[in-house]
């Protein structure tokens, strides 16, 4: 191509790319070479520096180690660019566990940034410092994170909560309590962003210290919808479970409104049931809600499938049962109702984890005629999302499994398309079995039978599998899925060998299993169906289709009038094939063969004898050693039948009667299967990763026990009564301050005068009193009595403004007018001083001073030197590790004097 230019479509290639390559830093990766680094990062030119440190970035990307620069990089941290200190930064995360020496000497350069006007600055510092894993630095990382934690910039309060879960990694049990105190202060912050990561390191560090949740709920619940997408996820969950702590599961809910409680609870709720099925019409009993399974859901969610399967077999329905304790109801809680509202709106989120955590709480909490908004976010979510089809489903079909009516109008949403995955592909045939009704049965049918025909013979097998439990589930049907299985069980039986076709021989077994379970609802009236598939035995060849079929023998075989005058001519048959059957076949005829012996009438019985016996010494000869255990323990179990009888009655009496009733018990009767919950049956919180592998991830926990958090409320009650009184007392004084104004000066000097001349003595001992009892009120109101001279000095002006502000006291009695004019109250007012304690204020912190934390406060004394100085108290602690021996103050005016007088001397 272009010869004529002597250009190849390999240069110009290689051109193109690098056109494109022109101002990127692309270029670092090409030569791995460093021998050009030292010179640069020594370089004095800030441009050069820059260069060498994204060529070290460019080589431990490649996976080059590059820690023998160490030195070089941490004496750029000084560095004045604010590119150049990023980049060294980036390089120290990397490098400093493994050179903890060098690391420590940029401490002081990282606290030196912590107090930088770019807050860019700052989050580096305070990222790059709490990165370093190394105990030695972690309490002055520590308090670097709690200086960051109140700094006024939003992305470095975000650094610091991003910071505290890399603190808590450290194990650092002494300063638990202080790392978890910062993580309430960011929780209450007001930046939706800090929130969210309040929320992760909330997640990590304390999950179940739900006081710090208490403190903020309502906050977080108003600031939820506004947190980033990936903190909604972490925030919606802190939410669910502190709600379930703190009140319990909701008694309207799903979760427990459709299965009873014990006396003191309540009962299945009926018209919410009845509201919500939909073939009210198609028969007597609905499917929709499957009570057992739903206890079950709800029991996984709050102990977990592992502790709840390993006990389930040996609980009680009724002790098993949630408390009434346990429990609350959604009319009666704002918490509920304050968590339902700020989640609602997030079923629509564009992101898919969002939208499965908030259908999760609707799906939990709600009451049971509001679970079904979580339906139509769903759908939606399952068509336009592929790339989340699949965890979308998982936590539909646990939804579909315990209310199937919530997902049956919407069956269309669930129709295979070509493009599907077989896993998923796999989920919709499970959906569309499990909400078929028998009014949408008709057309999940027809699709089944476009699905019957795809190459991918292994979804055809499930489509069969799946018209089975259609059949199962709905008593309407099942004549036409049989006449269609059946067909299709002659077509397959004479397609030719279905194991040289990929997958085939599955379709052919499904089919005669979905048979079977179909037969299992009433074996009387599908006899003749059970004697097609007895003479279409020859024709199938299937191991596994052929030992169910058998299976099905042994069965029946007392069934109706024609089966059993069949089975001396299928055992013959089945001793015939015995030999050439696989191993799977032969176990399966010697069990058949063992049943029909024991329900044979009279007439065969004889020749049923010879036939067992003969397939018994086929068995013993046989290459597989399951086939010969199996053999041995027959003919052990089968003496009494199997005996010639020549011995005497009396000799095998006893010998018959015990033999008797153990082949009763294993062979004659049918014994109620035990069918322990599958994996498909265990049941994690939806949205999560365990939900979706079927079993408990790292980091997975069960929701708390409800009502596990008992908030003790005697304090707060104590508050509140504070504060009620309290407010009762400003009323009262504002009353009398009202009163006050109304009368004129005269009036207060008149009453001051009268009230000087008994409260001088009570105020004085008074405030002697409050002085030494700390616990006594600052504001005191008692009743006073007046004395008629006293009463005498109240001047006639207020009191005519007195009475006509009260026209209802001229219906009164005269001694009830005189009562009510000599009321009189005595407020005392304490010393406030010695009840406010100071704020403090910081004057230096611990990463500024080496450890050396230092605090004042002003204080309201007056000072002994002057009334013109302020009394100000100076705290000081050492937050390092290391004593502090001796501390110096300087004064810095006096200081300067001393230097000017110096300079002067010198000039001099």
């Amino acid at each position: 191509m272009f010869n004529q230019f002597g250009s190849t479509s390999e240069t110009l290639s290689k051109a193109s790319a690098v056109v494109l390559r022109i101002g990127t830093d692309a270029h670092l990766y090409d030569d791995p070479e460093d021998v050009n680094i030292a010179p640069l990062l020594d370089s004095k030119f800030e441009s050069e520096k820059c260069e060498a440190l994204k060529r070290l970035l460019a080589l431990i990307a490649q996976g080059f180690d590059v820690s023998n620069f160490f030195p070089q990089v941490v004496k750029n941290v000084a560095s004045q660019s604010s590119e150049v200190k990023k980049l060294v930064y980036l390089y120290l995360l990397q490098y400093a566990e493994k050179r903890p020496n060098e690391a420590l000497l940029s401490i002081n350069y990282f606290q030196k940034d912590l107090g930088d006007p770019n807050p860019l600055v700052r989050a580096w510092a305070l990222r790059t410092m709490a990165g370093i894993r190394l105990h030695v630095i972690a309490p002055l990382a520590l308090a670097a994170v709690s200086k960051c934690a109140r700094d006024p910039a939003v992305y470095v309060r975000k650094c610091a909560a991003n910071a505290l879960p890399k603190l808590h990694d450290l194990r650092l049990e002494e300063h638990a309590p202080a790392i978890e105190e910062i993580v309430g202060i960011l929780l209450n912050d007001h930046s939706p962003g800090v929130v969210g990561a309040a929320a992760a390191a909330f997640t990590s560090i304390c999950p179940n210290n739900f006081e710090l949740i208490r403190k903020n709920y309502k906050k977080l619940c108003q600031i939820l919808p506004d947190v980033e997408e990936w903190g909604q996820i972490l925030l919606i969950g802190t939410l669910l479970r502190y709600v379930v702590a703190r009140h319990g599961l909701v008694r309207e809910s799903l979760m427990l409104s459709l299965h009873g409680m014990d006396s003191n609870g309540f009962c299945e709720k009926d018209a919410l049931v009845r509201d919500l099925t939909l073939d009210k019409e198609d028969g007597g009993k609905s499917d929709s809600f499957d009570v057992n399974l739903v206890n079950v859901v709800s029991k996984c969610y709050i102990e977990g499938p592992d502790e709840y399967l390993s006990r389930s077999s040996c609980l009680d329905p009724v002790t098993s049962a949630f408390d009434s304790k346990e429990t609350t109801s959604v009319a009666h809680n704002e918490d509920v109702k304050i968590l339902l509202q700020c989640t609602s709106p997030l079923l629509w989120s564009n992101n898919s984890a969002v939208v499965l955590a908030a259908a999760g709480v609707q799906w939990i909490m709600a009451p049971l005629e509001d679970v079904k908004k979580i339906v139509k976010p769903l759908l939606f979510l399952l068509r336009s999302s592929s790339a989340s089809k699949y965890v979308v489903l998982c936590n539909i079909l646990v939804f579909a499994k315990a209310a199937p009516s919530l997902f049956a109008p919407h069956f269309e949403n669930f129709f295979i398309c070509s493009s599907d995955a077989y896993q998923v592909k796999a989920h919709k045939l499970e959906m569309l079995s499990l909400v078929a009704t028998t009014s949408s049965i008709s057309s999940i049918l027809r699709e089944f039978e476009d699905y019957i025909k795809d190459p991918d013979r292994r979804f055809a097998a499930d489509t069969i599998a799946a018209i089975g439990l259609c059949a199962r589930r709905l008593p309407t049907i099942p004549t036409t899925c049989l006449d269609g299985l059946l067909a299709l069980v002659r077509q397959e039986s004479f397609a030719g060998d279905p194991e040289s076709v990929d997958g085939e021989e599955g379709v052919l077994v499904q089919a005669v299993m979905s048979i079977q379970t179909i037969i299992e609802r009433d074996p009387d009236s599908h006899d003749k169906v059970i004697i097609q598939l007895f003479r279409s035995l020859d024709s199938i060849k299937v191991a596994a289709a052929r030992a169910t079929i058998i299976w099905m023998v042994g069965v029946y075989c007392s069934l109706g009038p024609i089966i059993p005058r069949m089975l001396t001519t299928l055992t013959k048959y089945l001793a015939w094939s015995f030999k050439s059957e696989a191993s799977e076949t032969k176990l399966q005829i010697l069990n058949t063969t063992a049943k029909v012996l024991i329900s044979a009438k009279v007439d065969d019985f004889q020749m049923l004898k010879r036939i067992m016996v003969y397939m018994l010494e086929l068995g013993e000869c046989d290459l597989s050693y399951d086939i010969r255990d199996r053999t041995r323990f027959l003919k052990k179990l089968l003496p009494c039948k199997l005996a010639s009888h020549e011995a005497t009655e009396d000799s095998v009496a006893s010998q018959e009667n015990i033999a008797v009733h153990v082949v009763e018990h294993v062979f004659g009767s049918k014994l109620k299967p035990f069918l322990p919950l599958g994996l498909n049956d265990r049941f994690y919180l939806p949205g999560s990763l365990s939900q979706i592998v079927l079993h408990a991830a790292p980091g997975y926990e069960p929701l708390p026990k409800p009502c596990s958090f008992v908030f003790e409320e005697h304090d707060q009650l104590s508050d509140s009564d504070r504060q009620r009184d309290a407010g009762a007392v400003l009323d009262r004084s504002q009353e009398s301050s009202e009163t006050g104004d109304e009368d004129g000066s005269s009036d207060y000097d008149s009453e001051s005068s009268v009230g000087s001349e008994f409260s001088s003595d009570d105020n004085e001992r008074k405030v002697s009193n409050d002085a030494s009892d700390p616990a006594a009120p600052l504001i005191q109101i008692s009743d006073t009595s007046v004395s008629a001279d006293q009463e005498e000095l109240r001047s006639r002006r207020a009191l005519d403004l007195w009475l006509d502000d009260q026209p209802s006291t001229s219906n009164q009695t005269p001694s009830a007018v005189n009562s009510n004019q000599s009321s009189y109250a005595k407020i005392s007012i304490g010393d406030i001083g010695s009840r406010v304690k100071p704020k403090c204020y910081s004057l230096l912190d611990p990463g500024n001073g080496s450890g050396l934390k230092v605090d004042y406060a002003f204080l309201s004394e007056v000072s002994i030197v002057s009334p013109l100085h302020v009394c100000v108290e100076v705290l000081f602690e050492n937050s390092s590790g290391e004593p502090i021996l001796d501390v110096n103050l300087e004064d810095e005016e006096s200081m300067k004097c001393i230097l000017q007088q110096c300079a002067n001397t010198n000039s001099t």
